[in-house]
């Protein structure tokens, strides 16, 4: 159980740091898919979550249907999951693509920073509902002993504004 809500929103935070992949989707696009994307987390930028894509990903066409995101994520032991809510748009700011510039990254990119099919997707969270994992031998003893699992659960999970 977590003291707060705070305090989950750190955990958060603290695991996209190690492990930042995502499902990316834009809420509402006719495709209606998500797609595996790697955040980078600039906290000079607050909360704002950047994606390295080429311009011809289906994210960037989506844009023009909505700026709605919504993130997926689940933590590499399967003890924390979230969804991310927020708005999403594409950027051009030289100096936040020289700063998250890494190895990783160019190699997706021949032309290097200056590849012609660069784009760099900025994603301002709005709120998160954060769900520590539960455990199913858990649910199964509680149930055994009488209790119900899902009341249990229910002080494992929080929504919050980042």
């Amino acid at each position: 159980m977590f003291d707060d809500k705070a305090d989950l929103e750190g955990r958060l935070w603290k695991e996209l740091k190690s492990s930042p992949f995502l499902m990316l989707g834009v809420d509402g696009a006719r495709d209606g898919h998500a797609q595996p994307m790697t955040a980078q987390h600039d906290e000079d930028t607050g909360n704002t979550l950047w994606f390295f894509t080429t311009k011809d990903n289906s994210l960037i066409a989506a844009l023009g249907e909505s700026n709605r995101a919504i993130a997926t994520y689940t933590g590499k032991g399967h003890d924390l999951f979230a969804t991310i809510h927020g708005a999403l748009r594409e950027d051009t700011d030289r100096a936040v693509v020289d700063k998250l510039w890494n190895s990783h990254v160019e190699a997706w990119f021949e032309g290097g920073k200056a590849d012609p099919k660069l784009a760099l997707l900025r994603l301002d969270p709005e709120k998160a509902t954060i769900w520590k994992g539960g455990s199913f031998i858990g649910a199964a003893i509680d149930k055994l002993l009488g209790k119900d699992p899902k009341e249990d659960y229910k002080d494992n999970m929080t929504t919050v504004t980042l």
